[in-house]
């Protein structure tokens, strides 16, 4: 497991196309804002909670379409399903090396991106809490629609109709809570939920994820 995790942070990194698309997404989102909506700090600072998860959102679904496709393309995939190593494991840890190469440099990044939208310091915390503990939520519910769509021409956009739905609850919780902490409010209720999902998530649909690819591959 720890090979196959080592592998595809190593091939993550070669090719770009997580941790920079992801993050270069972001940080273009986030600057562009203050010139669509004016350079008014209180407007900046009342929409930056959500600007800045929704980005976070968007950068993750950037990433998706080639988090299955490269290996269903060089047979990785069939290795895959039929090693010892149990393939829901196997989709676990894909989705924990797109969390590191995609989520975790967002998380490290968007107190920084904050400052661009006027975010008032006491959210910045809170910001941070709320990403590290949704983000991991969109990054398996990505491995859930990337084992639904590979193998499917065009099927990038198919990924897109099927996980947005299912990312907005994460969406609506982490907004709230950097909201929240921003305001000064108590942030408990929606953390503790962002934090239900993401355990949800991992517990549950690496398995479905799994019984998705074995059909797709057979």
């Amino acid at each position: 497991m720890i090979a196959l995790l080592v592998r595809d942070l190593r091939l993550a990194l070669r090719a770009g196309g997580g941790f920079g698309l992801g993050l270069a997404f972001f940080l273009i989102l986030t600057v562009l804002v203050p010139f669509s909506v004016g350079p008014q700090s209180a407007l900046l600072a009342s929409i930056a909670p959500g600007v800045l998860w929704l980005g976070a959102l968007l950068a993750c679904l950037l990433s998706l379409d080639r988090l299955l496709a490269l290996d269903f393309e060089d047979g990785t995939l069939d290795v895959l399903v039929t090693a010892p190593l149990p393939l829901e494991a196997a989709l676990a840890i894909k989705g924990l090396a797109h969390w590191i190469t995609t989520g975790l440099p967002l998380v490290v990044a968007a107190p920084a991106l904050g400052v661009l939208l006027s975010l008032p310091p006491e959210g910045y915390l809170w910001l941070v809490v709320s990403l590290a503990l949704g983000t991991p939520a969109l990054s398996m519910i990505g491995t859930f629609g990337a084992a639904l769509t590979v193998g499917i021409k065009r099927g990038g956009l198919l990924l897109s109709l099927l996980v947005l739905p299912l990312y907005v609850p994460t969406l609506i919780f982490g907004a709230e809570a950097a909201r929240r902490g921003a305001q000064g409010m108590a942030v408990e209720t929606p953390l503790l939920l962002l934090a239900g999902i993401s355990l949800g998530t991992i517990a549950l649909l690496p398995f479905a994820a799994a019984a998705a690819l074995r059909m797709t591959i057979r």
